[in-house]
């Protein structure tokens, strides 16, 4: 254990987190997302697996250190629900109010359908697999900033 470090901060995601470079994407998916063949398309080519943790948990404990970028208008995307694009289910509010909280303000979560998502996850740095069982636990990440004073940007 680590002080001040979130248990789901495993020394695999945590090497992830600090590889990443500003303006790079993490993709944090449900249980029913095909994380194995998607990860492979990233720049890690293999997926960080949380067994045992649900997405929310997942994304408290990553954005409790990922900076999300502020340079760009759109940094935070969920997967929209097939046939219902403006629904939001409970995973999603609740991974909204997680990224809120860690960013100090509001930071609205962009839709993308779902073949849109499959294909931009593609293109990400890594792909975190996590234990949860609600669909559409899926939302993409792109990484901000540190500033020399600590702050974020």
């Amino acid at each position: 254990m680590l002080k001040s470090i979130h248990p789901l901060l495993t020394a695999d995601l945590l090497h992830v987190l600090r590889a990443m470079g500003h303006g790079d994407e993490l993709v944090v998916v449900d249980s029913n997302f095909p994380v194995t063949s998607v990860a492979a398309t990233t720049v890690r080519r293999r997926p960080v697996l949380l067994a045992g943790a649900n997405v929310v948990e997942a994304c408290a404990a990553i954005l409790s250190v990922l900076p999300i970028d502020t340079f760009v208008d759109q940094a935070a995307w969920r997967m929209e629900v097939v046939g219902d694009p403006a629904a939001w289910p409970e995973v999603q509010r609740e991974v909204q109010e997680v990224l809120d909280a860690a960013e100090g303000r509001s930071r609205p979560l962009a839709s993308l359908e779902r073949l849109a998502f499959y294909e931009q996850a593609k293109r990400a740095f890594a792909v975190v697999g996590t234990s949860e069982e609600r669909s559409y636990g899926c939302f993409i990440f792109k990484k901000g900033i540190v500033l020399p004073d600590g702050s974020t940007a």
